[in-house]
């Protein structure tokens, strides 16, 4: 191999790394759709965890400042994994999705058998699929989400561990 192909080959190969480090940076920037609550409810009952949902709507910038702000940090947060499951559920969207009961449904029929009217809306489970704590209806005040977020997943964390 000449220098100039060897040269050439190593620039490729380190293009090629940064495009796949920047993907998983992306991904990592990012909420895990909800597709099957049902198989999400076995991984939170294993872990005694509840199972924060976030419903949104494409283009609220409320949802993503909730999902900037709160929501992908606390995602990305490994103290977290030992607190709660979270989710994303686009509002309106045709989706499929399969429900706590394992009944096949959508993003958006799923939004609105729990009657979420209004985005973004934060809603804890247990992991039958039961409302655990109040729901977070709106932005509300940004100075305190934070706590109304904790006071939920708590909330939701002692129903599931039975506390």
């Amino acid at each position: 191999m000449t220098a100039t192909a060897r040269l050439i080959a190593a620039k490729v190969l380190i293009l090629a790394w940064g495009l796949a480090l920047s993907g998983a940076a992306r991904a990592a920037d990012s909420l895990v759709h909800a597709t099957n609550l049902q198989a999400d409810a076995r991984t939170a009952a294993k872990r005694q965890v509840p199972i924060l949902v976030v419903f949104t709507s494409p283009h609220c910038p409320y949802c993503e400042r909730v999902k900037r702000d709160y929501l992908i940090p606390m995602h990305k947060d490994p103290a977290y994994r030992n607190r709660v499951l979270i989710r994303e559920v686009t509002m309106g969207a045709t989706t499929p999705l399969t429900g706590f009961d394992g009944t096949p449904t959508t993003e958006g029929a799923f939004a609105a058998a729990h009657k979420v009217f209004m985005v973004p809306t934060v809603q804890v489970f247990d992991t039958q699929g039961n409302d655990a704590s109040e729901a977070i209806v709106g932005l509300l005040i940004p100075d305190y989400y934070f706590g109304y977020l904790e006071a939920a997943i708590d909330q939701g964390g002692s129903k599931v561990r039975g506390k």
